[in-house]
């Protein structure tokens, strides 16, 4: 019997451009592409951890700490949003003894580090401010400030 099973990841990858003019594609820094076992062209499946997006696209490869969605996509994801990037692959199951996929870490600047140094980075980075959040937060300071000047009036 075939199984799909996750063949690699790269984990908690910080998005650093929406390209919506460019045609498709996620753009992918080469060494972690190469690190991943993840080849240009190659279909890779999306998820956004901050908005709960779900999506495939191909990936091609890029500078380094690139992490680009581009053309469609785009829409999907915002600068600063984290992502996984996930490739499958399908196997027999007398291969899945010896199965193990290749799961590469990232800190916030998209450079590889290992699970112990991610899982601390997890825990200490906090999601990305959106604007609409900065703007509630502004407002509701204001509301505040203006009821301590009625109070002194």
């Amino acid at each position: 019997m075939r199984r799909r099973m996750m063949k690699s990841k790269i984990h908690r990858a910080t998005v650093t451009d929406a390209n919506l003019h460019y045609v498709g594609s996620i753009t992918i820094d080469t060494e972690l592409l190469e690190r991943s076992d993840i080849r240009e062209w190659e279909q890779v499946t999306v998820v956004d951890i901050d908005n709960g997006a779900r999506f495939e696209t191909y990936a091609i490869p890029g500078g380094p700490g690139d992490i680009c969605l581009n053309g469609a996509a785009a829409r999907l994801v915002q600068p600063g949003d984290r992502i996984i990037i996930i490739t499958y692959a399908d196997y027999e199951d007398a291969e899945l003894e010896a199965y193990e996929p290749t799961v590469v870490h990232v800190d916030t600047a998209n450079r590889p580090v290992d699970a112990e140094t991610a899982s601390l980075l997890a825990q200490a980075t906090p999601g990305p401010v959106r604007y609409v959040e900065i703007e509630a937060q502004v407002g509701r300071e204001m509301a505040n400030l203006d009821a301590e000047l009625d109070g002194l009036n």
